[in-house]
């Protein structure tokens, strides 16, 4: 099943439960879009239960303990927030649970394991109890996000150590993660992570098949191996998120302090800092593992010595409030942190495998017109994703363009972008990096789809040339914008109409440039289609120099008629 909802979280879910070998079922699945719907505050809540076997009323409990949570859950006011809401109705649930065991004989001993999932705004809640397990599948990294509350040794290593109605104090494990978009969560009973490893789980969660058709394959994978209990599987799929508030954004980094930069095996808020990447003027980007999951990153700081911290909290809250907006396989992401984490302002991004188009520019061999085609068409597809969305990059260039190990490229660093309903950088801090500013960016402007274009043409010029058009620029000063150098001085090799589309792409009047990236990229796509590379001969003496050529031969004359003279 698949809703939206009005806050725009969008999610799929499916489930199966059998009996198995056993002679009925006591394990018990749901979930719950609520009253509000998937987009409300409350969000949507799935949950499992298995009866405790052995015991009396184990469907019992199980049933009840689902049902009574969603329930008192839903019952709570909004202002409660999930968290606490969550806590107080399954508490309820147990008390519930545990007298019931106690007044009836019938129901003596009733016990469940529990595991629900709530999914709210940009978050995801886990409450657990028990040796049902919540799992989830970002991207490739399945990670378990529960722990079993067993006995874990002997003969007696699956006998629980805690269980919903067991006591009337409930000790129950709770946990919150950052939402994504297509996040993949299952939550399962004994029957199937006790003959399934996490590997078979994720294969098969990998599959990427509907919910529904996955989690009943879960079920049947699991009963083909033996499973002697119930099998129950749920599964759901995050297949949109709500975007982040930049309000909220702002006043969550306006309490982070900018601290010193930190050194390589430093450990930052659970991040383990593993290399440098790359040092700019405002930030310096780190490669890291997440400890909590082993996940690699990366970590963008902001530099506390070359501005001041309006100028990078605005940068910073920017960059999170594009990335939570523009989905794109060509832009790259920002994590967003759960609160509390994160004890000073930096960002969070995922580690393409790579190199940047600096890098590979300025490596052997040279990139060649079918290879500098390729990534100047999917670099502009980034930018029209951009452009649709009413973002402008403002800082276009090699450095910012990554080039990943399987094919893919992505263009980051959002920071000084412009965006509708975005306050803009101060003028003292101008965006952008100077030798690829388009002319009228010096003037005060504050940047267009125009001066994107620009920037991308300057770039493609680089990446075919390793120089810049118009020379390079330096930081503070004011440049004279004459006529470029043609690219064929410096590639000899690449064809007449590619030297046309970028001179075209980066001219300093406006209204001169083509009107918008596509318009370009199709000029690229196009003319590489139906033209190749001119094969240059070496020019003649003659047509190189003329004066030479004539003296020359005067000279050969003179000799041959000095020779039939003499011969005489």
């Amino acid at each position: 099943m698949s809703v939206r909802g009005v806050h725009d979280l969008r999610i799929e879910a499916g489930f199966a439960t059998k009996k198995g070998r056993r002679p009925d079922n006591q394990d018990y699945v749901a979930y719950c879009l609520g009253p509000g719907g998937a987009g409300a505050l409350q969000g949507v809540v799935a949950a499992v239960a298995d009866g405790v076997g052995g015991h009396k009323g184990g469907r019992a409990a199980a049933e009840t303990a689902v049902r009574a949570f969603i329930d008192g859950y839903y019952a709570q006011p909004e202002t409660l927030g999930v968290a606490r809401a969550a806590a107080r109705s399954l508490e309820a649930a147990n008390s519930w649970i545990a007298a019931q065991a106690r007044v009836d004989p019938a129901l003596e001993g009733m016990a469940t394991t529990f595991s629900a999932l709530i999914l709210s705004r940009r978050n995801a809640f886990i409450l657990h109890i028990g040796d049902s397990r919540a799992y989830r599948l970002a991207g490739d990294n399945l990670e378990r996000l529960t722990k079993d509350h067993i006995l874990g040794r002997g003969d007696f290593a699956h006998v629980l150590l805690r269980a919903v109605g067991l006591e009337d104090a409930l000790l129950f494990d709770q946990g919150m993660h950052s939402l994504n978009l297509h996040d993949r969560f299952l939550l399962c009973s004994d029957g199937v992570h006790g003959v399934m490893t996490d590997a078979k789980l994720h294969a098969l969660l990998a599959e990427r098949r509907a919910p529904q058709e996955t989690s009943e394959r879960i079920v049947q994978a699991a009963l083909e191996m033996g499973s002697n209990d119930n099998v129950t599987a749920l599964v759901v799929d995050v297949i949109d998120v709500p975007p982040a508030d930049e309000r909220a954004l702002s006043r969550a980094l306006a309490a982070l302090p900018i601290c010193e930069l930190p050194a390589v095996g430093a450990l930052v808020d659970d991040f383990r800092i593993e290399t440098l990447l790359s040092e700019g003027r405002y930030s310096r980007l780190m490669q890291a593992t997440d400890t909590q999951n082993g996940r690699a990153v990366v970590l963008k700081f902001p530099h506390p010595r070359v501005a001041d911290d309006a100028a990078y909290r605005l940068a910073f809250v920017n960059e999170a409030w594009v990335a939570a907006r523009v989905r794109s396989p060509f832009v790259g992401e920002v994590i967003e942190l759960p609160p509390g984490r994160q004890t000073r302002l930096y960002s969070v991004m995922p580690y393409y495998e790579g190199e940047t188009l600096e890098h590979r520019l300025r490596r052997e061999p040279r990139i060649d017109l079918a290879e500098g085609v390729s990534i100047a068409t999917r670099l502009s597809r980034a930018l029209a994703t951009l452009h649709r969305c009413g973002v402008i990059h403002r800082d276009i260039k090699p450095d910012n363009v990554i080039l990943s190990k399987d094919g893919g490229l992505r263009l980051v660093d959002l920071g000084v972008c412009r965006a509708p309903n975005l306050e803009n950088l101060p003028q003292a801090n101008a965006p952008g990096t100077p030798s690829y500013m388009a002319p009228e960016l010096f003037d005060g402007g504050i940047g267009d789809e125009a001066s994107d274009l620009y920037a991308f043409g300057v770039t493609v010029y680089r990446m075919f040339s390793r120089c810049y058009p118009y020379g390079e620029i330096e930081p503070f000063s004011r440049p004279r914008f004459g006529k470029p150098a043609p690219l064929s001085l410096k590639r000899p090799d690449l064809p007449a109409w590619l030297d046309a589309a970028i001179l075209k792409a980066i001219a300093v009047k406006r209204d001169e440039r083509f009107n918008d990236v596509l318009e370009f990229a199709f000029e690229l796509e196009n003319g590489s289609a139906r033209a190749q590379p001119l094969m240059l001969r070496k020019k003649s003496l003659y047509e190189r120099n003329p004066l030479i050529f004539w003296q020359m031969l005067c000279l050969l004359l003179a000799l041959l008629l000095a020779v039939s003279i003499f011969h005489r």
